[in-house]
């Protein structure tokens, strides 16, 4: 049986549906809102997490009902009983990928309860251990772009690892001293974002040289234009996808075949879509590291936990809170991060 089979078949007793929404200060520079759902059954909370980026869809939910989800069901039902529930039944979204993202939210709550009423994690249920988990710091070089605060986080911990957004702005100073570093990973060309704040246009130019930089590192989204195509197909096995991924079908329509893939789960919305995905990358060999999207809550749990149970050995965009956190201070956790062996549900 497939993971999703497997998981599909568990059953789960809801007896309340609640919210609680959180925000927080990024090192990106904007503040961060989410909203928890909490599904409540015998005595024990499930949560998942809504990562929706425009606060005003967070503010249009606050003000509805609980979505209307009470009673015994297995997780194949309820998301069959999801697929007839619009979620933004009182505003539409800003925008229509945010659908995705609360609907995993929901189901990600109901897994993380039906474990928790088992009183197992997910790794005890699949029979796969929880193994620790590599992650790479995401971070931004600023504007004017400087490499101090890759500088200042080495001078901490000098394995920490990175991914980067290369801009055109970057100067030839930023290229040099972050290859002697030796400890990019990952370089987000963002070409495949639209209508966003961190759209990024194709400049060949910029791609010749983060593809010469970093022979090694992965470089993930690059567009495929008239003025990149012969610069990027050659890079294939070491190129890696986020942005279009939300199935097994969109990995299927890309324009090349990548190495890597980036697991984002909100992506995907549903469970059955996430581990088919992780399915089909293993059967095609394409390398998977998780990601993640600012997560204040449980949702960070839940990626860590993915990584930890399907690719720990991966360059995991999934570094603990405080490295997103401009108010926290060191000393910072240390890669890799260690599963409770003590968690249940989506607990890492």
């Amino acid at each position: 049986m497939s993971v999703y089979e497997r998981i599909a078949e568990l059953s789960v007793t809801i007896e309340s549906v609640d919210r609680r929404r959180y925000t927080g200060a990024t090192t990106s520079g904007f503040e961060r809102t989410t909203t928890e759902f909490r599904l409540a059954g015998d005595g024990v909370v499930g949560r998942g997490e809504d990562v929706t980026y425009e606060t005003e869809d967070h503010d249009a939910l606050a003000g509805t009902d609980p979505i209307d989800i009470e009673g015994e069901w297995t997780i194949d039902e309820l998301s069959a009983r999801l697929d007839n529930e619009d979620l933004f039944a009182h505003e539409a979204p800003e925008r229509e990928y945010s659908r995705s993202y609360r609907r995993w939210a929901v189901e990600s709550a109901a897994l993380d309860l039906a474990l928790r009423q088992r009183e197992e994690s997910l790794g005890a249920f699949l029979g796969v251990e929880a193994s620790p988990v590599r992650f790479v710091v995401s971070t931004r070089l600023g504007e004017p772009p400087t490499t101090d605060r890759v500088e200042e986080l080495l001078a901490l911990d000098d394995e920490l690892e990175f991914k980067l957004d290369p801009t055109p702005d970057w100067p030839e100073e930023a290229f040099v001293t972050l290859r002697e570093t030796d400890a990019v990973r990952i370089l987000d060309l963002k070409g495949w974002y639209e209508g966003t704040d961190v759209d990024a246009e194709a400049d060949p130019e910029l791609y010749r040289d983060v593809f010469a930089a970093f022979p090694a590192a992965v470089v993930e989204d690059p567009a495929l234009t008239p003025a990149t195509r012969a610069l990027v197909e050659p890079q294939a096995d070491r190129l890696s996808f986020d942005y279009p991924i939300d199935g097994v079908e969109s990995l299927e329509s890309l324009p090349i075949d990548p190495g890597y893939c980036n697991i984002k789960p909100s992506r995907f919305g549903t469970l059955e879509s996430l581990f088919e995905t992780i399915a089909y990358c293993r059967e095609q060999g394409i390398e998977m590291y998780g990601g993640g999207q600012f997560e204040l809550a449980s949702g960070r749990d839940a990626i860590q936990t993915l990584a930890a149970l399907f690719y720990p050995d991966g360059p995991n965009d999934v570094a603990p809170r405080p490295f997103n956190d401009p108010k926290a201070s060191p000393p910072y956790p240390m890669s890799p991060l260690r599963p409770d062996r003590d968690a249940v549900g989506f607990e890492f």
